[in-house]
């Protein structure tokens, strides 16, 4: 029993060492690399840039009240359309007590004053038409009576524009309607019935009543690297692609260039804007996020190979030619001129004809998904 229990244990040690030395040659063993064979296609090239930006009107302009004062209605709201005049809201005038009680008191000082210059006149009448006093009297009593009367009617409209903000012969040209100086689209109204409001002056901008723009005269904002802004130019076509309409495309015209840079994380972003060509059937809002996809150069009808079947050595540019496909792959390196670029396929100028294979991308050994208990 101990011998054959011996000769057990020295068989199954001999082929834990054959098996041992199995795996290790298997392992030592040159691996055989297998590549995918392309052939070369007919097909176009372009290359492309991409900027990001947002759609804005072409002009905006902020409507802002002539005079201080307490919004007293809202006639407008966001989204409605308006034409040049139109009233979008009116503004109450809070008067200063002390402009207010200086205007009371001229007005005053006025009457009085041409209740006297009109007695004195009265008289003067009187005593012109008995030949008593000279012409030259007269006219000087008739002068005066006129400028009384011209002062209290000033004190009058002075009065009123403290009050109201406007006299009465100029009510048409009323300061306190805040019109709209365009036709065009109200974008915000961000002021409400009660909201006090601050006319435009040297110290301060005014409080903004309303937004107005054009909305068909749209055009697209964004940024270019500094890496293709040099490869851009005015007049050039743009692809704009609205994700918030389910990536419609519409055509756009390249009209503006900023000459400076900015850095933003690093990188030197210069300023573009495009005129958006949108139809009218489409209605596009202001802000909406937008890609400008711009074509640098384009070849068609050309030969084109995969850019990962090609190896970049310097300067120089190689393919590997297929020369044996089985039972093993045997591939000769050479060299070939090449064109642009899309990023995927790259143009192939000369070194390669239609007929030849080149080596592609590597086919790697996928490991197998083992299948789930049910």
């Amino acid at each position: 029993m101990k011998k054959i229990g011996k000769i057990s244990m020295f068989v199954i040690m001999g082929l834990f060492v054959l098996l041992t030395f199995v795996f290790l040659w298997n392992k030592s063993r040159p691996k055989i690399d297998v590549y995918e064979v392309v052939t070369p296609v007919i097909g176009t090239v372009e290359n492309k840039t991409v900027a990001t930006g947002k759609i804005e009107p072409r002009d905006e302009i902020l409507i802002k009240p002539q005079i201080s004062g307490i919004v007293s209605e809202v006639f407008k709201e966001a989204g409605q359309s308006v034409q040049v005049g139109e009233v979008i809201a009116s503004v109450k005038v809070i008067p200063e007590m002390g402009q207010l009680n200086s205007a009371e008191s001229r007005l005053k000082v006025a009457e009085i004053n041409l209740k006297q210059v009109e007695t004195e006149h009265e008289r003067q009448s009187r005593l012109y038409k008995n030949k008593v006093i000279s012409q030259e009297e007269f006219d000087a009593s008739e002068a005066a009576y006129s400028k009384a009367k011209e002062e209290k009617i000033t004190a009058q409209d002075a009065l009123d524009i403290v009050r109201e903000g406007v006299a009465k012969k100029y009510s048409q040209l009323s300061n306190t309607q805040i019109r709209s100086t365009i036709s065009g689209m109200i974008l915000d109204v961000p002021v409400k019935a009660g909201n006090s409001v601050i006319q435009a002056n040297t110290f301060n901008d005014g409080t903004t009543i309303a937004s107005v723009a054009d909305m068909n005269k749209l055009i697209f904002r964004g940024n270019l690297d500094e890496t293709e802004v040099g490869r851009v130019r005015e007049g050039m076509p743009i692809s704009l692609t609205i994700g918030a309409l389910n990536g419609q495309k519409f055509g756009a015209q390249l009209e503006y260039i900023s000459p400076k840079g900015t850095e933003e994380s690093g990188a030197v972003l210069f300023e573009i804007k495009a005129a958006v060509l949108a139809p009218d059937t489409v209605f596009i809002r202001a802000g909406y996020s937008a890609n400008a996809e711009i074509t640098l150069a384009s070849v068609t009808d050309v030969l084109t190979i995969p850019e990962t079947s090609v190896e970049f050595i310097n300067d120089s540019a190689f393919v590997h030619l297929v020369k044996q496909e089985k039972p093993k792959q045997i591939f000769e390196k050479h060299p070939i001129e090449i064109g642009i670029s899309d990023g995927i396929n790259v143009e192939v100028k000369s070194g390669l004809a239609a007929e030849e294979k080149v080596r592609g991308k590597k086919i790697e050994d996928k490991p197998k998904v083992q299948p789930r208990n049910p």
